[in-house]
């Protein structure tokens, strides 16, 4: 067992217990218990890590962020699809399939020159 450095829950860089994935295989009821007393133990394969373990106190204490972060990504896109079902953004994707090439070239140099 040695030492490596990880991120922990609050995103801050700490040292961590480390173990081959040797170790792991033929000792996992010790790594769990560390993973269990420290919070998250490193798997490594050739010295580098792999994988981690963590309790589940702090699987969870990840586990609503990505959630949160889910939950704001899916508001977002249902905002986009309902601005998108007005009749002037239908009309606007209509005309995209009916627009030479030479005009949507212009409209989108107009585009990228304005602030």
């Amino acid at each position: 067992m040695t030492t490596v450095t990880a991120r922990n829950r609050r995103g801050e860089i700490v040292e961590v217990e480390s173990f081959s994935a040797t170790e792991a295989k033929n000792s996992f009821g010790e790594v769990l218990d560390r993973a269990i007393a420290k919070g998250i133990v490193v798997i490594t394969r050739r010295d580098k890590p792999r994988a981690v373990m963590l309790s589940i106190e702090e699987y969870e204490a990840l586990t609503p962020r990505l959630e949160d972060s889910l939950e704001s990504l899916r508001g977002d896109f249902d905002a986009l699809v309902e601005r998108m079902q007005t009749g002037e953004a239908k009309a606007a994707g209509r005309a995209l399939f009916v627009t030479s090439p030479r005009r949507l070239g212009r409209a989108a140099r107009a585009a990228a020159r304005r602030p």
